[in-house]
């Protein structure tokens, strides 16, 4: 599957199902099934050479994954999870900033003493902030292609141990519903949310939000949530 995007065809990164064999809720369907494909990510992305420069300048990136609909045995198709890293000299982490340009999506949050877990159901157009210190998986909870934008800091590199060392996040959605993981007793309670109105961004739903990039400073948050953090209080 290639991408176009600024006048390029743009090739992916591909995201296996064996990548992810620690973290599958099914065990039973993974142990009978191929090593297949499961979603698409287009990284570090900008429609000209102008976009680019200001990306770097602002030590963002830019990228889209597509993640076409599927069952993972009894599991709804989801990434693999991830946490970030803490700002240097800092004791917050970085955040994201998502956006659902089609499709509809389930993003997962949890912080990694898993004393907060929360969901935030997403359609076209909403964008969602994962705010400083919480971990997150995206779920595609539809029959649709989920497709889907983001845009973080250029300069740390995920960290996926936390969520493989536990087999998973702390819920899982299967078609029976959410169940928690059994790796992790301790898991506050499922918190279920709308994703919230993106006005304190500056954005609606109607706006996309990649010509931010050419605002200088209006994304700054991403990259130094520590001067920011007002703007995640009661955010989810």
């Amino acid at each position: 599957m290639d991408l176009e995007f600024g006048g390029k065809r743009r090739k992916p990164d591909i995201r296996y199902l064996f990548d992810m064999k620690d973290v599958i809720f099914d065990r039973n369907w993974l142990l009978a099934t191929e090593n297949i494909e499961l979603y698409f990510m287009f990284r570090d992305l900008s429609l000209c050479r102008s976009d680019e420069k200001r990306l770097i300048e602002q030590g963002l990136r830019y990228d889209i994954t597509i993640i076409p609909p599927r069952m993972l045995g009894r599991e709804y198709i989801k990434t693999a999870g991830h946490y970030h890293p803490f700002v240097p000299g800092g004791n917050v982490t970085y955040p994201e900033l998502y956006e659902v340009l089609e499709g509809e999506a389930l993003y997962l949050m949890q912080k990694q003493d898993l004393s907060d877990i929360v969901v935030v159901y997403a359609s076209a157009g909403d964008k969602v902030l994962v705010p400083p210190n919480f971990g997150h998986i995206t779920i595609n909870r539809s029959n649709k292609t989920l497709k889907m934008a983001n845009f973080v800091a250029r300069n740390f590199s995920s960290l996926y141990d936390p969520i493989k060392d536990r087999a998973g996040g702390a819920y899982f959605f299967t078609k029976d519903g959410w169940i928690k993981n059994e790796r992790c007793p301790e898991a506050a309670e499922l918190r279920r949310v709308q994703a919230p109105r993106a006005t304190r961004i500056g954005l609606s739903k109607g706006s996309e939000m990649y010509p931010l990039l050419r605002e200088p400073g209006k994304l700054e948050y991403l990259t130094r949530p520590e001067e920011h953090l007002e703007l995640f209080e009661d955010l989810i």
